[in-house]
């Protein structure tokens, strides 16, 4: 297993590689030509989806632990089921809220061992938001890195400017995160099922990891997915959650999530910070 400093050390440079990627990103994104072309399943890839996935890869190699990543998926499972340690990348996670530019997408990046995330980083570009997470240490929030070409950073170095999560809100309202792309029917009678337990209930709609990383800072109190996602869409986001101190569980079996499956499709799963 990975000692403590290495890991720390691989937490940073992960940082490092998510707000460079980050910049590439908002170059394109205060351009005209975002270059959207459709992947095999319909879903948009964008010039910035591809720019972010050279910056993370060509970084992230260089620890020689196997990477994973949206914009390289074709691993077959043989290959990967060997693997104790590797990264798992979504380098631009809300793709169609690029497109919208309503600001909500980010930079996933986690490590997993054994089938479960160990660490992990979800970068916004927009705000600069930074929310990482190493077993052991929780999870944390640094307010503001803006997005530079250059970027490195050091654990310390965060750490100095790290802020632990959940954050000290104050609320007595129950805070739902739902989807602002991939709303089902399912979703819909789960929430509208909650409502009525809970005439106070609220929705949040959002795009991309940002809903994981609203239970992890105490800002809502669950986020129902029951519809299929990837498990680049959730690792980053899960370390997030689980670091500080909440669950990212299975809907059928209330089973922690995991990764490495042979398909790399998630069951539908609950987030929570377990109020409700």
């Amino acid at each position: 297993m990975i000692e403590t400093t290495e890991l720390q050390n691989l937490l940073a440079i992960a940082v490092g590689a998510s707000v460079r990627a980050g910049y590439k990103i908002m170059q394109v994104y205060n351009s005209d030509d975002f270059q959207v072309n459709l992947k095999s399943d319909r879903t948009p890839l964008t010039l910035a989806d591809r720019l972010a996935h050279e910056e993370i890869k060509s970084t992230l190699t260089k620890t020689f632990i196997p990477l994973l990543s949206e914009e390289g998926r074709n691993i077959q499972f043989e290959e990967r089921k060997g693997w104790d340690y590797f990264w798992v990348v979504d380098p631009l996670d809300g793709t169609k809220e690029f497109i919208k530019r309503n600001g909500e997408f980010t930079v996933n990046i986690a490590l997993i061992y054994e089938n479960y995330p160990v660490a992990g980083v979800v970068y916004v570009p927009v705000t600069g938001k930074l929310y990482c997470s190493l077993e052991g240490f929780r999870a944390f929030l640094v307010p503001e890195i803006q997005p530079i070409e250059n970027y490195e950073v050091t654990f310390n170095g965060l750490a100095k400017r790290a802020q632990e999560l959940p954050l000290p809100f104050k609320r007595d309202n129950i805070v739902v995160v739902e989807s602002r792309s991939h709303s089902t029917p399912e979703t819909i009678q789960y929430i509208n099922n909650l409502a009525g337990k809970y005439p106070e209930l609220e929705l949040m709609p959002l795009g991309s990891s940002l809903k994981m990383c609203m239970i992890a800072e105490g800002k809502a109190d669950i986020y129902p997915r029951l519809s299929l996602s990837s498990e680049w869409d959730t690792a980053a986001g899960q370390a997030i959650v689980e670091g500080a101190g909440f669950k990212v569980i299975t809907y059928e079996s209330n089973e922690r999530l995991s990764y490495n499956k042979e398909e790399l499709v998630n069951p539908w799963f609950i987030v929570t910070n377990g109020r409700i």
